[in-house]
């Protein structure tokens, strides 16, 4: 890594993740165990749900919620043109069809109106992304999951913190999905929860999630004695260690102090950045809570003067890291060989695709960190203009 190299999407970590991790390491318990638990339970309570299963990723979390629906092969399940490919493999690796699109090119976000133009007879459920910690449109969405008699689940991968008119985000559906990864608002390298507030499929989605071993399984190795397990599915390994969820408990606690600082970050860029030829962040919706994982910037060689890519190698060479988020599912060569999508027929999705550039926001960034962001930033575009 180079000296003085802003990284893009770094963690916050403190002396207390490191002393939970130290000290699971110390007990020698570092599979599944009771931090899981414990991280399972306080999660539950930040998320005001029922129920929450700790996985290995957002991936898993989305798997299994697909498999609890008992699809059948060509049930199609309609969701974003613009996210991050799991979303899509996780509908096709339970033998469903994934249809596609559109979202609003403001927000971000799944257009409700292009999701009721993709509902047939086939259509079984939604899969709605909250872009970026945006909170997607639920009171239209769920009219239309009302209507046709869907199922829904959320993707919450950016939107741990993100609440519409007052309730958490993964509460809306039949199961929320969470993401980790170490670039997210919670951190615990890899991991992921899955929440739902009804218990018909959470005791089935614990046991697939280990294995398809009968229920808490890692307790055989505990003080209480020694218990026989029994499979009793066809389970995959998709449990949370104790090692992440030493990490999880403690990036919890933080969650609304990082929150303030992903905030204050936000605006600030938001003051440094009104007078550029560059797109920046539709404004937040009232009554909505934006979890502000992503600042995203649209760079449009016409109006500001230099493309998108060359935008991110000048950041590059100030020092400073960048991410895309993303291209558009149906520009990637599986999804153009296997479905025949076409990118022009989600245009918005084309577009933000082709001028998307998300810039750090981590709390971990210092003063004058985000000063460097901004001004590189401001200096790029204005040489270019």
């Amino acid at each position: 890594m180079k000296k003085n190299f802003v990284v893009f999407g770094k963690p916050l970590i403190t002396k207390n993740e490191i002393s939970e991790v130290t000290e699971c390491l110390k007990t020698g318990w570092l599979g599944t165990g009771p931090k899981v638990e414990k991280f399972e339970t306080n999660f539950s309570k930040y998320k005001n749900t029922k129920y929450a299963v700790a996985v290995n990723s957002c991936t898993a979390a989305l798997h299994l919620s697909l498999l609890a629906l008992d699809l059948k092969p060509n049930d199609e399940v309609i969701t974003s043109a613009l996210t991050f490919c799991s979303t899509v493999n996780s509908i096709i690796h339970c033998g469903a069809k994934p249809v596609l699109a559109d979202v609003c090119y403001e927000t971000q976000n799944i257009d409700p109106k292009k999701i009721e133009d993709k509902i047939t007879s086939k259509t079984k459920a939604i899969i709605v992304v909250h872009f970026a910690g945006r909170p997607c449109d639920m009171k239209e969405i769920l009219k239309i999951v009302k209507k046709y008699k869907l199922f829904l689940i959320e993707d919450c991968a950016h939107a741990i913190e993100s609440k519409y008119q007052g309730t958490h985000c993964g509460n809306f559906g039949d199961y929320g999905c969470f993401s980790f990864y170490a670039t997210k608002n919670l951190v615990t390298g890899e991991g992921g929860m899955l929440t739902s507030n009804s218990n018909k499929k959470i005791s089935q989605i614990k046991v697939l999630a280990l294995h398809g071993m009968s229920k808490d399984a890692w307790k055989r190795y505990s003080d209480k004695g020694f218990v026989h397990y029994d499979v009793i599915e066809s389970g995959f390994k998709y449990n949370m260690m104790d090692l992440q969820a030493a990490i999880g408990i403690h990036q919890l606690n933080k969650i609304k102090e990082n929150h303030k600082k992903r905030e204050n970050i936000w605006e600030i860029y938001n003051q440094k950045f009104k007078n550029l030829k560059i797109g920046i962040p539709y404004p937040v919706e009232k009554n909505t809570k934006h979890a502000y994982h992503l600042y995203t910037l649209q760079i449009n060689k016409k109006i500001s003067g230099i493309d998108r890519d060359s935008f991110i190698n000048e950041m590059q060479k100030q020092n400073i890291g960048t991410g895309v988020h993303y291209k558009s599912i149906p520009e990637h060569t599986f999804y153009k060989k296997n479905y025949k999508w076409k990118v022009d027929d989600y245009p918005n999705a084309k577009k933000i695709g082709s001028e998307t550039v998300s810039i750090p926001i981590s709390p971990q960034l210092s003063k004058r960190n985000i000063l460097k962001v901004a001004d590189a930033v401001c200096k790029i575009i204005k040489k270019n203009a």
